[in-house]
């Protein structure tokens, strides 16, 4: 929805794969390092790379839309002698795929590519979210709306910043004993309430939560979010994607009294620079990615794979090839 239908194409963004060649000018990877390709990028060259403050690539930023390899403009797939159109730079439903090197985060050849490939998208965008963004000082509370894969990541990386009190907010109940391994001490219902939900939380943490993260892409979710942070030191931020026509509505008030609102992307991780220190943080042990993984198929039952995300059954899926 909201994108231009290129097809065919082979779609796929969350992956872990090595290297089986590289082409002409490419010297900062080799054949047979260990990679996460990512769905943007870091040229390392425009002011955005530059900044220390930004991790939206000039050049790699995400596009749904392209299709093909951005030095030509042309495909690198084909069958028959006619295309196969790319899929945000990365194209991983498949045994070998061709990228741009700004979009592939070398990292330790020791970390299981069958663990840290769900590294390479949401679980590092909700851990980013909270380590990254909202920052929870040791002690604090946070609020995560959404328990999915994303969600549950932002809780982890609150549990790993030492949150006393982390309240999950989610429309299934089901979902609250899974929260518990990822630090989730509270779990807000929505529809148990016949008040909003910011409400429910405010009076849960005397005055609101230190610090809250979206995880949804409902835009009545984000409002809940920021309008459950306390003033002054309240701090939240917006992971999910809105509906194209989504339109954010709050009171001046609520920003007039101090609290905080932002947004991230990819958690705030450069892929290339910071995506190798979150697969260490995993290595030593610090992030626990097993208990995301709760399926697993071969590439030959991926339909398998897509009924289990449509139902909301399980976080992550492994697919091998």
């Amino acid at each position: 929805k909201g994108q231009n239908p290129v097809f065919p194409r082979i779609l796929g963004h969350e992956a872990a794969g090595i290297v089986e060649s590289v082409g002409e000018g490419v010297t900062d990877l080799k054949a047979g390092d260990h990679v996460l390709p990512v769905f943007t990028g870091e040229c390392k060259e425009c002011r955005h790379c530059k900044s220390e403050e930004s991790n939206m690539c000039d050049l790699l930023r995400i596009n749904t839309d392209r299709g093909v390899m951005l030095e030509d403009q042309k495909s690198r797939f084909s069958i028959n002698g006619k295309p196969i159109y790319h899929f945000v730079g990365t194209s991983t439903f498949s045994e070998y795929t061709v990228r741009h090197v700004g979009s592939v985060a070398k990292i330790n050849p020791l970390a299981p590519l069958d663990k840290v490939c769900i590294l390479s998208c949401g679980i590092s965008t909700g851990l980013g979210a909270t380590l990254n963004v909202a920052k929870p000082p040791k002690g604090s509370t946070v609020a995560v709306f959404g328990l999915g894969a994303v969600g549950l990541a932002a809780a982890e990386g609150a549990r790993m910043a030492g949150a006393s009190r982390i309240i999950g907010v989610d429309l299934v109940p089901s979902r609250f004993e899974l929260a518990k391994k990822f630090g989730v001490t509270d779990f807000v219902n929505p529809k148990e309430h016949s008040k909003p939900v910011q409400e429910v939380i405010v009076e849960m943490t005397d005055g609101g939560v230190d610090r809250s993260v979206e995880c949804t892409g409902n835009v009545n979710a984000m409002i809940s979010a920021f309008e459950c942070v306390h003033d002054v030191w309240g701090v939240a931020v917006l992971v999910g994607v809105p509906h194209k026509d989504a339109e954010f509505k709050t009171h001046p008030m609520n920003l007039l009294n101090e609290r905080t609102l932002k947004g991230t992307f990819f958690g705030n991780y450069k892929p290339r620079s910071d995506l190798p220190s979150v697969v260490e943080k995993y290595m030593n042990k610090e992030l626990e990615l097993e208990k995301f993984i709760t399926h697993e198929v071969p590439f030959a039952e991926i339909n398998k794979a897509f009924d289990l995300m449509l139902k909301g059954e399980g976080l992550r899926c492994i697919i091998t090839m």
